[in-house]
């Protein structure tokens, strides 16, 4: 008995031994890494980001696992690697869904991170539009961490990002922002250090525009700190004079002046101790809003994830009865149909920030075969025209496939006898794309322009179609970075436009 208990004993002295080893290891991994990445050894840091990052998640030290993570992606991102930083990024994104999990709670400053490297990944493919759609969910999030440091590198980044795009002024409007909390309090110590933390920030991401700006204003500052402290000399030399005119006063005065002296002063400190309590109760109640909007805003995200649950399970307890039924049934095939429509729909809607992968097309004979999957479906007389020039662009091909052929179809049906359905293309800038489906058909109503591309907006008879089709080519557009849209200008028939930014 005694035997087994030392064993025992020197088992678990051995698990723990080793637990502190793998975790000593690890820390010394990711030092090293990041010596070699102020070394610009980028592959060698990397490589020791992702180890350190893998021994973190598997030990739970999910903060120091994000960290290695974000830098490992960071690093791939520096030598143009986009696909593999875009799939790091996915992976520590599990990994702290994995951590929300465990803990049974979320995990808003670790998302930050994540949500952070991919802005500066947009920014620097020059992509606005989804850099500011990052930008956007890292508000929301520092918000939801209510973490200072956090909201302080929030400000330094949307400053970086207006300021990369040319938005000067947002950019302006984010520098006052992050200091106007030291320059009201007259903290001029700690408004020096934000100034050249802002300017250190700038230099090291090489945003010109940014560094000049800020150096800018910090020397309008410097000046006007200069002509302050002057006139706060001033004001208490002047203070000084006030105060012993006050005691020569006061030696001659009376007692009534005394009195009346001391009145005033019960006064004011009444009237600052109303104010105190009043900016007490300000304070409090703008504590309790806060925490308010939180609650709110993590009760929405629960909401639309359960929703999106009840969706999935609903279409799931549907599919056996449905499965029982006559499939050449034309209700039946429409709720079949329909089940499968909201399943996929649901599906976009949670997968909306993730980017399809492109690859080079040619246009004319990409346009062609679509053009040739319409032939038996016109109406009699119905013209096929195709416009599209013999040049390459990067695009996801079957998903722009799929929206052109649902579009070209609901031409088709539209479109009567001796009319013309055409399917063009448009270069709109370097990274602009454009797809045309124009009909002679009856054209739609300018008030549905809107309401075609939002599900369930009014009351349908299934068997004539559930209407899903154009809201689920609206999030496929979206996903690829563009829009979908009715052109109100053209009034002999119906005109989609398909815009893609590449």
């Amino acid at each position: 008995m005694k035997n087994i208990y030392i064993i025992s004993l020197l088992l678990l002295w051995l698990l723990q031994t080793a637990t502190m080893t793998a975790q000593t290891s690890a820390d010394s991994q990711m030092n090293q890494a990041q010596e070699l990445l102020e070394k610009r050894e980028y592959h060698a840091a990397r490589s020791l980001f992702y180890k350190a990052y893998c021994a973190f998640a598997a030990d739970g030290r999910y903060d120091k696992a994000t960290l290695c993570g974000v830098k490992s992606a960071s690093t791939l991102h520096r030598e143009n690697k986009f696909k593999e930083a875009f799939d790091m990024l996915r992976a520590v994104d599990e990994m702290i869904m994995n951590c929300e999990k465990s803990l049974q709670h979320s995990r808003p400053d670790l998302r930050y991170a994540t949500v952070k490297e991919r802005m500066l990944i947009y920014t620097r493919l020059k992509q606005a539009p989804r850099a500011k759609e990052q930008l956007a969910r890292m508000e929301s999030l520092a918000q939801a961490a209510a973490n200072d440091s956090i909201s302080g590198d929030l400000l330094y980044t949307q400053a970086n990002l207006y300021y990369t795009f040319g938005m000067t002024g947002q950019g302006d409007a984010a520098i006052s922002r992050l200091i106007s909390k030291y320059k009201d309090a007259k903290q001029y110590d700690k408004l020096l250090s934000c100034y050249q933390s802002l300017i250190d920030f700038a230099r090291k991401g090489g945003n010109a525009a940014m560094t000049a700006r800020a150096y800018e204003q910090y020397i309008i500052w410097k000046d006007s700190v200069r002509v302050l402290h002057a006139k706060d000399e001033l004001a208490a030399l002047q203070k000084d004079c006030r105060a012993k005119q006050t005691i020569i006063e006061e030696k001659d005065s009376s007692l009534a002046a005394r009195m009346y002296v001391i009145v005033f002063l019960c006064v004011v400190c009444a009237i600052l101790a109303v104010a105190l309590i009043l900016g007490g109760i300000v304070l409090l109640r703008y504590v309790l809003l806060t925490r308010k909007q939180k609650k709110a805003l993590e009760v929405a995200e629960e909401n639309n994830g359960q929703k999106s649950e009840f969706i999935r399970n609903i279409s799931a307890q549907m599919s056996p009865t449905l499965s029982l039924l006559d499939a050449k049934e034309p209700a039946v095939k429409a709720l079949k149909d329909f089940v499968s429509h909201i399943e996929e729909l649901s599906e976009m809607e949670r997968q909306l920030a993730e980017p399809f992968e492109t690859q080079e097309t040619r246009l004319a004979t990409f346009c062609e075969n679509l053009a040739a999957k319409m032939e038996g479906k016109l109406h009699g007389g119905v013209k096929m025209v195709v416009n599209a020039p013999k040049l390459s662009i990067p695009l996801n091909a079957p998903m722009v496939e799929r929206i052109l052929l649902h579009l070209l179809e609901n031409a088709a049906i539209y479109t009567p006898a001796n009319g013309k359905v055409t399917l063009e293309y448009k270069r709109r800038g370097a990274h602009t794309h454009q797809f045309l489906v124009t009909d002679t058909g009856c054209g739609i109503d300018a008030s549905k322009h809107s309401s075609i591309f939002k599900p369930f907006s009014e009351v349908r008879d299934l068997t004539k179609g559930d209407g899903l089709g154009l809201p689920i080519c609206a999030l496929l557009a979206t996903r690829m970075n563009g829009t979908l849209s009715v052109d109100a200008e053209y009034v002999k028939g119906a005109r989609f436009v398909l815009e893609i930014h590449a």
